[in-house]
């Protein structure tokens, strides 16, 4: 879960925000504020990831407010002054939002942020025994993974989908860190968003893989990987 705080003299503004994080899985409102008085006072009381910070506000800029703190947390500068995007930069932002900006624009902003984070898995943490077991964070909380209970794996945006038996699991890891984690054992990047279990692949047929009830399509770039397999067998 990402918590985040809108730092804004505009209300409108806080409305788009909020309206865009509602579209976005694992963000959670801490609070408003409509000056940087407001925004110090409900830093120093909550744990906050991300803050949408305007810069030109009353008494004090965002900016100014901005070299005061030791360890700001992540910052998207939301603002209509084109000029100070150097200098938001050079204060290691991790976006510049001109206003008004689009959802699309604000997703691509969000993505950087993603790019950021460091993986949740450990390799030290498993060996290369199926039956073994690693933490994964995902719903507030971390999940303990049994390897051979996996199904596959599925990308949604900069999340993944664990599925097993009869649960499914949504995480921040990529499917990227999870392909690389699991690359001792048995599994296949099938298509650019799934990943499944070999050893629970029921069938293939055509373009798609059937396992249990599942139908996982197989993308172009990724039928070398499947022919091989067969041809394994």
């Amino acid at each position: 879960m990402t918590s985040y705080l809108i730092v804004d003299d505009e209300p409108i503004a806080h409305r788009i925000i909020e309206g865009y994080c509602e579209e976005l899985p694992y963000f959670k409102k801490i609070g408003n504020a409509y000056n940087v008085f407001e925004a110090s006072q409900i830093i120093s009381t909550n744990k906050v990831d991300l803050i949408f910070l305007d810069i030109n506000m009353p008494k004090m800029t965002g900016f100014e407010w901005l070299k005061t703190i030791s360890k700001p947390p992540k910052i998207i500068v939301t603002s209509a002054y084109r000029e100070y995007a150097l200098e938001g930069y050079e204060l290691d932002v991790i976006d510049y939002l001109l206003k008004p900006f689009s959802l699309v624009r604000f997703v691509k902003a969000i993505n950087k942020l993603n790019e950021e984070k460091t993986s949740y898995i450990s390799e030290s943490l498993i060996s290369k025994d199926m039956n073994q077991s690693f933490f994964l964070k995902g719903d507030k909380q971390h999940h303990q993974i049994r390897i051979n209970t996996i199904l596959f794996i599925e990308a949604i945006g900069n999340y993944t989908k664990v599925y097993f038996n009869d649960e499914m699991v949504v995480s921040h890891e990529k499917i990227s860190n999870m392909e690389k984690m699991l690359s001792n054992f048995k599994f296949l990047r099938v298509h650019k968003s799934f990943l499944v279990s070999i050893d629970k692949i029921n069938s293939v047929k055509g373009n798609q893989i059937h396992l249990q009830n599942h139908k996982i399509p197989i993308g172009q770039t990724y039928k070398s990987r499947i022919i091989e397999l067969l041809d394994s067998k």
